[in-house]
């Protein structure tokens, strides 16, 4: 019973009592682990690789050049800066500033921390900059001149809040964020949406839309073509986790879309209208679409009457596909897949009242991601990445059909001695789940290996095969071995994938981690006393149900920013947005099921856990600390061992900058040698 929770004063994120239980717990780890002398090298090492000159500077396509957001020893909270493509081309391109956002950290005494922004189409001259302090979710929205490289001193200028801002025009933007008392969900996000005009006093914005407070939230959105035209304005309500309701705002009120609830909008492309579908569709009267698919309608006629007008279908998955990534260029949409968690990149053209598909010769057996698309042109970037080659950047002009390399990585780590293979285990109920292990070529099948299997499995959020230079460095160098496992419940197969652990039946997603765990140990790849797992958020969730449910199996567990608390989580930060995922509570079957796995309620006394390391931020307004406090003193009260780190700075991701990044990694790297390296 929650009545018996003797660390409820955990939950309290900025309590005194909390920050000195933190800061003490913070002290017990960094002596213990800090004082190995593996922790120095590895911090060092990490610091030189994610602080390294010769890393690829991701740009985005802008009417005024590439931007890029960067960040080294120099300038450890980053630098928005911008050149030309010529220049970008060259080994050491030539980079002016537009904001140092050390400089500004300085000046204004604020623990910034950049959470970018958006320029106002289609000049591009004027930008609503986020930024965080200390890096929550919760931003201050200023707006920016990026050719003065001076905030606008009449600008639009938003307090602290989790919000949603979008332009309309120079003088207008529309806003949802917390405009006082009944205005928030509970989880935190607004539901109301209003309109605010240049100069015009926050509390004078006109209401323009309101949600329900049930919802998780509610976005504005203008929906521009390559030009920057609007073509409509609205907001869309997400009812709860996956589900969505757009609204047009129109002359005569709000039109609610006749869009099923797991749609979402994908912006314009060739003059249409696109639409991804989660959910199997047939409009009134219409074709069936199938879950996963790309929809476009022809923009004029849904202008004229978006609740008749009739789509037709851009794209569908096979079997065992998902679509991965889309981008709109001038004429052309640009769009990856997955086969089999493996990448495949396309231009369509719509000609002919049809959408015909050409593929794009890129590399095969990697992930291939879409960094960049441009607005004016048809050019476009993709990564390409895999475990053991270097990503790199490739550059492809669609109208052309030019495609070239324009910069990659060189190697972080010796690959010349390690394989790829991918695998299937089977899960409890029969179904095969694949897995990826890089392991030594010189392996030892007698369950002598090292190996740390990685895992996420929700939220339609795919893993794929990625280049890790870190990690690389860090763990595989060693004559180690990384498992990543494809669970139910993630994206890697498209939506069904993902609903197949869902809700009541999210103890797959657990069964499918354990089942991968097992394959790995039948196959003497590994064996318990060497193996570790390792996730976060979600992540965080899988790994405390491994080694909650199957303790023998593993003997190190790495939980990130977890959740843990399922029975409270709907309380704790915007858990409440996340019910579409896991249920509610509040729901008697529902908090049954949440119960029957709930990682902090099943630390029970009696039963030995590997000794876990548990790593969080105070910062964090996404998943709340309090979850791996409560684990770490739950632990404690049993009398087990474990590891506790609790970044002061860093949100979500744990880490604000990338000196706490290397501090992160080292410590992680530091632990699982000590648990799983070390005789």
């Amino acid at each position: 019973m929650q009545a018996d929770d003797p660390f409820l004063w955990l939950e309290e994120i900025e309590g005194p009592r909390a920050l000195a239980w933190a800061r003490a717990e913070n002290d017990k780890t960094l002596g213990a682990l800090q004082s190995d002398p593996r922790y120095q090298r590895f911090y060092q090492e990490a610091l030189t690789i994610l602080q390294a000159k010769d890393r690829i500077p991701y740009v985005s396509f802008g009417r005024r050049g590439l931007d890029n957001f960067w960040q080294d020893e120099n300038h450890v909270r980053g630098v928005w800066r911008r050149t030309t493509f010529e220049s970008y081309r060259a080994q050491d391109p030539r980079w002016d500033t537009i904001l140092d956002l050390d400089a500004l950290a300085a000046a204004e005494k604020k623990n910034w921390v950049f959470k970018g922004g958006s320029c106002l189409p289609p000049e591009e001259r004027l930008c609503l900059l986020n930024f965080s302090e200390g890096g929550k979710d919760a931003v201050f929205v200023r707006e920016f001149d990026a050719d003065a490289q001076a905030f606008v001193t009449t600008g639009f200028d938003l307090p602290e809040g989790k919000q949603g801002v979008s332009w309309i025009d120079g003088d207008t933007i529309l806003i949802a964020r917390d405009w006082g008392e009944g205005t928030t969900t509970q989880a935190g996000y607004p539901f109301v949406v209003k309109e605010l005009k240049r100069a015009q006093p926050l509390v004078e914005a006109r209401e323009v839309f309101r949600g329900e407070p049930t919802d998780d939230g509610t976005e504005p959105f203008a929906l521009r073509d390559s030009e920057g035209t609007v073509h409509a304005t609205g907001a869309v309500r997400t009812i709860s986790t996956f589900e969505y309701e757009y609204v047009l705002f129109g002359p005569k009120g709000p039109i609610k879309l006749n869009l099923p609830k797991k749609a979402t909008i994908g912006g314009i492309a060739s003059g249409r209208l696109l639409v991804t579908l989660n959910e199997e569709w047939t409009p009134s009267g219409g074709t069936r679409f199938a879950a996963g698919s790309i929809i476009s309608y022809d923009l004029a006629e849904w202008k004229q009457d978006p609740l008749r007008a009739r789509p037709s279908l851009v794209f569908q998955p096979g079997p065992r596909q998902a679509l991965s990534g889309f981008s709109a260029t001038r004429n052309l949409l640009i769009l990856t897949t997955l086969d089999n968690v493996q990448s495949k990149a396309f231009v369509y053209k719509y000609d002919q009242d049809a959408w015909r598909a050409t593929p794009i010769p890129l590399p095969e057996n990697a992930s291939i991601g879409l960094p960049a698309a441009s607005n004016e042109t048809d050019e476009v970037m993709f990564t390409v990445s895999s475990f053991l080659r270097p990503t790199s950047l490739w550059y492809f002009d669609a109208a052309t059909e030019r495609l070239e390399i324009l910069k990659s990585i060189p190697p972080r780590f010796n690959a010349s001695r390690l394989v790829v293979e991918q695998f299937e285990a089977t899960s409890r109920d029969g179904t095969r789940i694949p897995y990826f292990v890089v392991r030594p070529k010189s392996a030892r099948f007698d369950g002598s290996t090292p190996t740390i299997l990685y895992g996420y499995g929700g939220f339609q959020i795919p893993l794929l095969p990625s280049y890790a230079g870190v990690m690389g460095r860090l763990w595989l160098e060693q004559g180690n071995a990384y498992v990543v496992a494809n669970l139910r419940g993630g994206g890697e197969y498209g939506p069904r994938w993902h609903e197949a652990a869902q809700g009541a039946t999210k103890q797959r997603t657990w069964d499918d981690f354990i089942a991968v765990a097992e394959d790995l140990i039948r196959r003497k790849i590994t064996s318990p006393r060497r193996l570790g797992v390792a996730g976060g958020s979600q992540g965080g969730l899988l790994v405390g149900t491994a080694f909650t449910q199957r303790p023998d199996l593993f003997n190190a567990a790495m939980v990130e920013v977890p959740l843990f608390d399922m029975v409270r989580f709907t309380k704790l930060a915007a858990g409440a947005s996340w019910t579409g995922e896991y249920g509610h509570p509040a729901i008697p079957e529902q908090r049954e099921w949440l119960e029957a796995y709930s990682p902090y309620q099943k630390l029970v006394p009696a039963k030995t856990y590997p000794t876990p390391f548990i790593l969080t931020s105070t910062k964090d307004d996404r998943v709340h600390p309090a979850h791996g406090r409560k684990a770490a003193a739950r632990l404690a009260e049993l009398g087990q061992p474990y590891f506790y780190y609790e970044n002061l700075d860093g949100g979500h991701s744990a880490a604000a900058n990338l000196i706490e990044d290397a501090r992160r990694v080292a410590l992680e790297y530091t632990y699982a040698s000590r648990r799983l390296v070390d005789e």
